[in-house]
């Protein structure tokens, strides 16, 4: 394998985010996000998907035959979410009529696919086990922020229904900026989702920008400082 875990660590939460650089699984993370427990419920889900389909695409690479490794993928993939959405609607039923349909659209979701034939086809157990769990949890920050922002500058709110997943006593955590907080309506509505995440494509691209330039300076210094000899 080429990747060390720390270099698959970083992919999955900054370098190679599926949400914020490859834009892969955008339906369910624009449409999903007007509250950060939406964003969480679907992000766990998300998460156990990936883990489970890279773990076993990664068991079974070396005896499926070329040809017909997608729709095996997606198999894998689809009884996976089959499994996730019965878990929800037995166990966080009332966030599983939230979140609806996009649960069982994660089989359509790119990036998992995507994991499943960039990563997991080509590596062994564990890396690939590592490659879905730091990828989902990527993914998951992204629908968590998105939703955060959107909920507190739309509804004046933060953690609303953390109940749902939770229990009652997680209804400490709910944060509430007053009920005459006057929201903005563009925040919960679908432009809100698509402003939302291109300034957070922004900050991290600004970052990524920022620390490119910091690393480069000493190697800049070096050359000018060759060149003047």
């Amino acid at each position: 394998m080429s990747e060390s875990y720390q270099d698959i660590i970083k992919n999955g939460l900054w370098n190679n985010n599926q949400a914020l650089v490859a834009l892969l699984g955008l339906c369910p993370l624009l449409a999903v996000t007007n509250t950060a427990v939406n964003g969480l419920g679907l992000g766990l889900a998300t998460i156990a998907v990936l883990v489970a389909s890279n773990t076993s695409v990664s068991l079974i690479r070396n005896v499926v035959r070329p040809e017909i490794r997608l729709p095996v993928f997606v198999l894998i993939i689809a009884s996976f979410v089959t499994a996730v959405e019965l878990s929800m609607q037995a166990f966080f039923s009332d966030l599983y009529k939230i979140l609806g349909i996009f649960i069982p659209l994660i089989v359509t979701n790119c990036a998992i696919i995507g994991r499943a034939e960039a990563f997991a086809s080509r590596n062994s157990v564990k890396p690939a086990m590592i490659d879905g769990l730091f990828m989902g949890m990527g993914f998951m920050l992204v629908l968590v922020t998105l939703g955060g922002l959107r909920e507190l500058f739309g509804q004046g709110t933060l953690f609303s229904g953390l109940d749902l997943m939770f229990g009652e006593s997680a209804k400490a955590l709910y944060i509430s900026l007053g009920d005459d907080f006057q929201g903005m309506l563009l925040a919960i509505l679908p432009p809100g989702a698509f402003i939302g995440l291109g300034l957070l494509i922004a900050v991290k691209n600004i970052i990524d920008a920022r620390q490119t330039k910091k690393a480069g300076s000493p190697v800049t210094s070096t050359i000018a400082a060759e060149a003047s000899h």
